[in-house]
């Protein structure tokens, strides 16, 4: 988009789009220590709150890339209509 206007996008966008690539992320981290969990606990028996600790972190990481999608989203389209010509 950039390329197209011949000029630099507000700051706020490449900041909303990083955003959004950390919480992808985090909710990657977070996917793999379930899973890791999730392995372990059928070898070795039921600590249960461990798992339960894991369950609401990755829900902590969804509930936040679900926000900075819905940024990122609107970012993107205002930065689409600036784009557009007039």
């Amino acid at each position: 988009m950039e390329r197209l206007r011949s000029s630099p996008l507000h700051a706020n966008i490449s900041t909303a789009l990083d955003k959004h690539l950390e919480s992808i992320h985090v909710v990657q981290a977070c996917r793999k220590d379930e899973i890791v969990n999730a392995s372990g606990r059928q070898r070795h028996g039921p600590p249960r709150c461990q798992d339960e600790r894991v369950v609401l972190a990755l829900a902590v990481a969804l509930r936040a890339l679900c926000l900075a999608t819905r940024k990122v989203r609107t970012v993107l389209w205002c930065a689409f209509q600036m784009t557009l010509p007039k």
